[in-house]
């Protein structure tokens, strides 16, 4: 994964698109196979709201032996998840400044958004998954539920 990072230049645009691409895909593939054996033995899920705790809790925990240190939302179909000590970006340095560091460490998040996707998309939920950083090791997740977009409900058994 590093070295199709390294491949996407700043400079070479539809590059760092293409390997954007790839990634995020990866990520959702993982996250559809991966869901299936997280919750074959789960209840059904009573709304959108109850598949992101179980994202943050039993999710995070198979991923990062830790669950999300904080979810918020408006009630409205947009969840933010907030790891303070993401583990994937966690020994990230470099000699550039802070901004600079966070802005070389987005690709690395390409992934984990896929996969988050793909973890809703496993349990019939459509989503837009975004991931900034504020600065090494934290990283946000925010996730926007397709309006209409499928349900808890529509996850088979």
């Amino acid at each position: 994964m590093a070295r199709t990072i390294e491949a996407a230049t700043p400079t070479a645009t539809g590059d760092r698109e293409a390997v954007f691409f790839k990634l995020e895909m990866l990520g959702y593939n993982v996250g559809m196979r991966m869901i299936e054996r997280l919750a074959k033995d789960h209840p059904r899920f009573k709304d959108t709201l109850d598949v992101v705790k179980f994202i943050c809790k039993e999710v995070w925990m198979a991923l990062f032996g830790k669950q999300v240190d904080n979810l918020k939302t408006n009630h409205r179909g947009v969840y933010v998840l907030q790891d303070n000590h993401f583990k994937w970006i966690d020994r990230a340095s470099s000699e550039r400044s802070l901004a600079e560091t966070t802005q070389a460490m987005t690709p690395y998040l390409w992934f984990p958004c896929g996969l988050l996707r793909g973890v809703l998309a496993g349990l019939g939920i459509s989503a837009v998954v975004m991931a900034e950083s504020a600065g090494v090791p934290q990283c946000t997740f925010q996730i926007k539920v397709a309006s209409g977009g499928g349900g808890a409900q529509s996850r088979p058994q």
